[in-house]
């Protein structure tokens, strides 16, 4: 059952200028639940560009994005706001964790924000931590963390509303290699303990033993898919 269906995206910047950038030409993609799929391609290809269309935090120029049955690319602000704390996840390569807050407010914030009460965000934050095995470090600012804590923080405050679907953006660009096979473990874990649907972008050839299949774009269009 396919939970995303991407049909003829388009993104366009400078859309009235002498020279358009057309980032997305036309791009059609599905996704099954429970599946972990790599997006790749040389830089500048489009997949951070369709990353952010297909998790809301962009607008496409043209296109329909269909998320657990609903066509979402057109919300308003307002209503994408409330669906993606509802159903999407989103992992950044730079973590985008806040400096003056600790691990565990970090995590409980898309809870705090959804209205969750603070008993059942406690909880949530508590179980999450302890998955990605980062319950020691609760109580510690960002910068009293190593990169590879920061972004299994990142990824926990990605998953602790339980979403539909995890996007990640070159989770592990900036980590060197045992951090990042702890990274890709976990999420891989996800995807097999909790059938976690999970979208990453990546530049690492040897990413695709951790997943189902990858997509290759190319000129902000699909090229292949593996």
């Amino acid at each position: 059952m396919n939970i995303l269906e991407a049909r003829n995206i388009k993104k366009v910047y400078n859309p009235h200028s002498p020279e358009p950038i057309n980032a997305l030409r036309g791009v059609s993609l599905d996704l099954k639940k429970g599946e972990f799929v790599a997006l790749m391609g040389r830089s500048g290809s489009g997949k951070s560009t369709l990353l952010h269309q297909l998790a809301l935090l962009d607008r496409p120029t043209a296109g329909e994005i269909i998320i657990n049955n609903k066509n979402v690319a057109y919300m308003s602000e307002k209503e994408k706001a409330k669906f993606r704390l509802e159903f999407i996840g989103y992992v950044f390569q730079d973590y985008a964790l806040s400096s003056e807050l600790t691990v565990f407010e970090n995590v409980a914030l898309p809870l705090l924000a959804a209205g969750f009460d603070s008993q059942s965000a406690k909880k949530s934050v508590s179980d999450v931590l302890q998955k990605l095995e980062i319950e020691k470090v609760s109580n510690h600012l960002p910068s009293e963390i190593s990169g590879g804590q920061q972004q299994r923080v990142s990824i926990a405050r990605a998953i602790v509303n339980k979403p539909k679907i995890l996007f990640a953006d070159e989770p592990t660009a900036n980590l060197d290699s045992v951090a990042s096979r702890f990274v890709l473990d976990a999420l891989k874990e996800l995807k097999e303990k909790y059938n976690q649907t999970i979208l990453m972008v990546t530049h690492e050839p040897e990413d695709k033993k951790y997943t189902d299949r990858t997509i290759w774009l190319k000129d902000g269009l699909i090229e292949q898919e593996l």
